[in-house]
């Protein structure tokens, strides 16, 4: 979502630069990982790098496919998911746990389902496949959605969040390269 629609023109721009992903889900520490940068929600960023929006606020989209609701009722609030089999992600601290909010009303769920997944896409496949409900970013699934191949549920109650930020450690010598990405994700 956030690298690679920009990754051609970067190329093109900085053909000497070579960047090495990592991907990895959930909080990285850079500097034990002696890494240059990473990308991460803005929550999940420590207090003492810098951060720099790439994307801007983001919501959650709780989706199945229409088979799957063939023969069930479509949640209605976030504790009906009980009765659904949902696709959980799996982060570094374990399952995610659904967060929902509506006004001034929050409920987390711990959902249960067939499958637990550490990738968001495969999420989105199971879902696509019928295996149950999926957690992904709205914009993730948004094509899905409007070729009726995903429903969405629960919109209501899946205000925005903040998006991703490109995060570093304060250097007072930033390398060149760093520089040139930083300013290639910037939100503008």
């Amino acid at each position: 979502m956030v690298l690679l629609p920009r990754l051609t023109a970067f190329a093109e721009a900085y053909p000497e630069i070579i960047l090495d992903v990592v991907t990895v889900t959930g909080p990285v520490d850079l500097v034990a990982g002696e890494f240059d940068a990473g990308i991460q929600l803005g929550e999940y960023i420590q207090k003492d790098m810098i951060a720099v929006p790439v994307t801007r606020e983001l919501r959650l989209a709780a989706v199945g496919s229409p088979r799957y609701f063939a023969s069930r009722r479509l949640p209605q609030k976030p504790r009906d998911l009980h009765d659904h089999r949902c696709i959980t992600l799996r982060l570094p601290g374990g399952p995610y746990r659904w967060e929902f909010e509506k006004g001034r009303k929050s409920v987390t769920i711990n959902v249960n389902g067939p499958l637990i997944i550490d990738d968001t896409h495969l999420v989105i496949e199971a879902a696509l496949a019928g295996a149950g409900i999926g957690l992904a970013y709205e914009e993730q699934v948004a094509e899905y959605i409007v070729k009726r191949r995903l429903i969405r549920v629960l919109e209501d109650w899946t205000p925005p969040i903040p998006g991703f930020f490109m995060y570093y450690p304060s250097r007072q010598h930033q390398p060149a390269a760093l520089s040139a990405l930083v300013n290639a994700l910037r939100l503008s």
